[in-house]
């Protein structure tokens, strides 16, 4: 299959999977009345209300966090030379979502409505900085895959002590489903706000795509072409912070789909890194969009949430991922 025909139709099952979003839900409005209630109808129109204000959010939030997954874990793979890599690797996730977790404790994100995407925004990019300094100037992988093992767990470890010291057993179960990770709760407040951090990531991650086809040969490879490997690092490191904590702000913790997505892909780009960026995000907008069509069909009545749904998926793959590896390496 060539490039540019796995880019259209990567692009054209987005669409499609985008509409259908659109299409359904527990409002039970007919297809014909959704596009005229979307399209037509006025701000008294109850049915215009479920569209503007729910599904459509619903659907671009799908999109767009779709898009920064793949890309990220595209990235990611790409920098480090390894198919099981993901963007949580650098802890941005997790930092993430202890930033958000710290301002629902603290009862902010009741206060004030855009608090929690900020301080989830907020702690990712704190994050990359902490990356950033803690991995120094060497030109190594190594140094910045431990400094992102190490910032994982203390994340979590913080993340766990907050819940653990909870007086307000009503806090820590929101907190709870929030990182369950879900599209349902997405504003365009929320988007407005985390978009533009997802776009930079975007041009940082598609910045670095030569630099890392020519990493795929190896560093001295290719630092003999010119690249500059700690410039290559501050591009990979800032793209996945700003777009995947801008993620985890709107939709709380959604893994997998930047290990997942990636990998599949790369035999079909021929394995270069710089063309896998594009067709993982667009492979990503597929994978979450059909995910949240799959949580809303499965269980209409139920709040399954997506990142549930995603690591029932994940898991059991990742495990494949590294029986695999085994046995090419044995």
């Amino acid at each position: 299959m060539s490039y540019r025909l796995l880019i259209t139709l990567l692009a054209f099952l987005a669409i499609g999977l985008a509409l259908i979003t659109l299409l359904i839900g527990p409002a039970g409005i007919s297809p014909a009345t959704s596009i005229a209630s979307l399209l037509i109808g006025d701000r008294t129109d109850i049915f215009a209300i479920v569209m503007r204000e729910i599904r459509l959010p619903r659907m671009l939030g799908g999109l767009v966090v779709g898009i920064s997954l793949g890309v990220a874990g595209a990235a990611m793979q790409g920098y480090l030379r390894n198919p099981l890599a993901e963007p949580g690797l650098l802890g941005v996730s997790g930092s993430a979502a202890l930033g958000a977790v710290l301002v629902l404790q603290s009862g902010l994100a009741g206060m004030f409505g855009l608090a929690l995407p900020m301080a989830a925004i907020g702690g990712a990019l704190l994050a990359a900085i902490v990356m950033l300094l803690v991995s120094g100037r060497s030109r190594s992988s190594l140094a910045l895959i431990l400094a992102g093992v190490a910032l994982s767990a203390l994340a979590g470890a913080v993340t766990s002590l907050v819940l653990n010291l909870s007086p307000n057993p009503f806090a820590a179960s929101e907190i709870m489903f929030w990182m369950m990770g879900s599209l349902a709760n997405i504003s365009f407040d929320q988007l407005g706000l985390a978009l533009p951090f997802m776009v930079a990531g975007w041009l940082l991650l598609f910045a670095a795509r030569r630099s890392l086809d020519a990493l795929s040969l190896g560093e001295d490879a290719a630092a003999g072409l010119g690249v500059n490997l700690r410039q290559l690092r501050l591009l990979v490191i800032l793209g996945c912070a700003a777009s995947i904590g801008a993620v985890t702000a709107i939709a709380g913790v959604v893994g997998f789909a930047g290990l997942v997505v990636p990998h599949l892909l790369r035999r079909l780009v021929g394995g270069e890194p710089g063309r896998l960026l594009l067709a993982s995000a667009l492979g990503g907008a597929c994978l979450i969009l059909a995910t949240d069509i799959a949580v809303r069909l499965v269980a209409p009545d139920r709040d399954l949430k997506l990142g549930v749904v995603m690591a029932m998926i994940g898991a059991p793959l990742f495990l494949h991922l590294v029986w695999q590896t085994g046995r090419q390496e044995a």
